[in-house]
Formats: structure tokens, C-alpha cells, sequence
């Protein structure tokens, strides 16, 4: 007769909503700080002068459909 061998199953916790949300916020701002750089950095808003960071994010803006041209 085989013997077998049964490994213990671990059940997946619900993580809490206030563990998650300070992330989530995080994330967010992140997300908004990005679109921002490579949608309206450019002009009259511009936080830093010259078109470097236009530059860098270009082919960001035409992939997100940004117009810039």
C-alpha cells in the first residue's frame, strides 16, 4: 500500500479596505502626476521650461493620442 502524503491547504484572507486605500491613493496620484507629464506638459502650463520633458515623453503622447504637432 502507497502512502500518501497530504500537504496543508492555505485559504486566501480578504485584505481589509484600509490597508488597500492608501495605496490605491497612491497609485492614483502616480497615475495623475503621468498623464499629466505626457499630456499637458507642454506651453503655457509648463512646470519646467524648455521642451525636454516633452521630448522624453513624445512618443508617449502620439501612443496615448495626444496631439502635440
Amino acid at each position: 500500500m502507497a502512502m500518501t502524503r497530504s500537504l496543508p491547504v492555505t485559504v486566501p484572507s480578504a485584505i481589509p479596505v484600509r490597508e488597500i486605500l492608501p495605496w490605491a491613493i497612491f497609485g492614483g496620484l502616480l497615475l495623475v502626476l503621468g498623464i499629466y507629464f505626457v499630456g499637458v506638459e507642454e506651453g503655457a502650463l509648463a512646470v519646467f521650461n524648455g521642451m525636454y520633458v516633452h521630448e522624453f515623453v513624445h512618443d508617449g503622447r502620439h501612443l496615448l493620442g495626444f496631439p502635440c504637432h
